[in-house]
């Protein structure tokens, strides 16, 4: 192993190699060390990172210099189980030194089984029908492609909602509503339309049979954990139907389990969508989404050779989905992730700074008094705790499936001081 780093990093006379493989894994090196190299050698789209992380273990995670974090976002909803939990990072090494990927023109056991599943908890009709993907943004692809597939020369709008994030690649994007993230890259992919976050009359007046899909996120995550309301779900169910549009849900980061039911939508009677996307939780921290469909009529607008991938599916990814799903289901995650959400939920309304709270079950979303929510995601570092700002007066909570109560009160304890904190830095 130590050969073939040092290989790889050799390659290039310009940058020599200073580290083995064991240093590497063992994140061998200071904070800083790590973060000047990174600075060398990754595209900047992220910025600085915050930390410099290397060990995990259920809701903690420890950086470069030996500091211990609660960790509060779970990767941005993606760490069900935690860090390193023991069943899946079994069941994924049995798998990888079974049989790791096999392309498309074959199956495997865990991709059947895997797809089975997911059509079991999303109470799928006959002749639905699951695609696999490795991440969020695939599956928007996928639904993007399906929606023009229900598309006539009439029929050939897509609605989504203002206040929409599906991803970063150029179908997705054209979905997402930030024009931060849409301009630099435009001209999308036409035929999208954003339509007031919401508002039944605004739909009602956008909709007719000229629509050929609307493309909602049950929550949305990125503009700060905004529910739509129950009544607005059921109109657009209503309003799809009635005019021949596709309805597809976006359950990327509401889907396995994070809001107290597998998906977000089961929340509300009658609402079965058209299709619908998952990534983030479905591996428990190991890459993979996928598109469902319901029912015959969507299942089949995409045919042989019309879509595909090389390594969605793949034995060891969707070994992890199993893996994950099966300890959620066996440990009545459902229960407890709807009871650990409602308890941070209470206490954080009550708590001095605090204007407002959403969410459901462990995607929780909270107002600040003011625009210091990026000061106060540095004050809970220091603190100990990783939590998200996705706006300057608006943090995230989006934490592993396994938190416990007495976890969450640590960060409750903790949270007045780093207000407090936040509040004098942006003075």
């Amino acid at each position: 192993m130590n050969e073939i780093v040092a290989a790889a990093t050799g390659r290039n006379a310009a940058v020599a190699p200073t580290t083995d493989s064991a240093e590497v894994l063992a994140g061998a090196g200071s904070g800083a060390d790590w973060l000047a190299r990174y600075g060398e050698a990754l595209m900047g789209v992220f910025g600085t990172p915050q930390r410099v992380l290397v060990r995990g273990s259920g809701c903690y995670v420890w950086d470069a210099d030996g500091n211990e974090y609660l960790d509060l976002l779970g990767g941005i909803a993606v760490n069900a189980l935690g860090h390193a939990h023991p069943f899946v990072t079994s069941v994924v090494s049995s798998q990888l030194a079974t049989l790791g990927h096999i392309s498309n023109f074959f199956t495997s056991p865990t991709q059947v089984a895997l797809a089975e599943k997911l059509l079991g908890l999303a109470q799928a009709p006959a002749g639905s029908r699951v695609f696999f993907t490795n991440s969020g943004a695939e599956a928007l692809e996928a639904a993007v492609k399906l929606a023009r597939r229900n598309s006539t020369p009439q029929r050939h709008r897509i609605l989504a909602l203002d206040g929409a994030f599906h991803g970063r690649t150029m179908g997705a994007l054209a979905l997402t509503s930030k024009k931060a993230y849409r301009e630099p890259f435009e001209p999308l992919p036409g035929g999208v339309e954003h339509v007031p976050f919401d508002d039944v009359d605004a739909l009602r007046a956008a909709m007719d049979e000229t629509v050929a899909a609307l493309v909602l996120e049950p929550i949305q995550g990125e503009a700060g954990v905004r529910p739509l309301s129950p009544e607005y779900l059921s109109a657009a169910r209503a309003l799809t139907r009635e005019h021949g549009a596709l309805l597809i849900l976006d359950e990327v980061q509401t889907g396995i389990a994070r809001t107290g039911r597998w998906f977000a939508h089961q929340w509300v009677d009658g609402v079965l969508p058209d299709a619908m996307t998952l990534a983030k939780g479905l591996g428990g921290g190991f890459p993979v989404g996928a598109l469902v469909t319901f029912g015959e009529d969507a299942s089949t607008l995409i045919s042989a050779g019309q879509h595909g991938t090389t390594f969605g599916g793949n034995p060891v990814a969707t070994a992890a989905g199993l893996a994950t799903l099966h300890v959620l289901e066996t440990t009545g995650a459902l229960q407890h992730v709807s009871d650990v959400g409602a308890y941070l939920r209470e206490h954080l309304s009550g708590l001095q700074g605090v204007t407002a709270v959403r969410g459901e079950g462990l995607l929780i979303g909270f107002d600040l008094d003011g625009g210091y929510a990026p000061a106060a995601v540095q004050a809970a570092l220091t603190a100990g705790f990783i939590i998200n700002a996705t706006g300057p007066a608006t943090l995230r909570l989006a934490p592993p499936l396994i938190l416990t109560t007495g976890q969450a009160a640590t960060f409750l304890e903790a949270l007045p001081s780093i207000l407090t904190t936040a509040r004098e830095a942006t003075a």
